[in-house]
């Protein structure tokens, strides 16, 4: 039996709480919205800092959600929570 190796995704999953959505960041940019936290940590109102992602969509033909790779939005990192 062959060895199963776990294949990790370029982009991790995030829900944009104000947009009501799901959001596909890059995982290198992941390391910007950790880092923003990390120095954030503890406000009652934090900075606007926007991040670069991609909205996932319904695939009805899966009946799974995708990354919508045609259009790139900018979200605030503030409104990221992980999904």
């Amino acid at each position: 039996m062959g060895i199963l190796r776990t294949i990790k995704s370029d982009y991790e999953v995030y829900e944009n709480q104000v947009l009501e959505c799901l959001v596909a960041i890059l995982r290198d940019d992941c390391k910007k919205i950790k880092a923003f936290r990390k120095k954030n940590k503890g406000q009652k109102t934090m900075p606007s800092e926007l991040i670069s992602g991609y909205k996932m969509v319904l695939d009805e033909e899966f009946d799974s959600l995708k990354i919508d790779f045609s259009q790139e939005f900018q979200f605030e990192i503030r409104d990221l929570v992980n999904a």
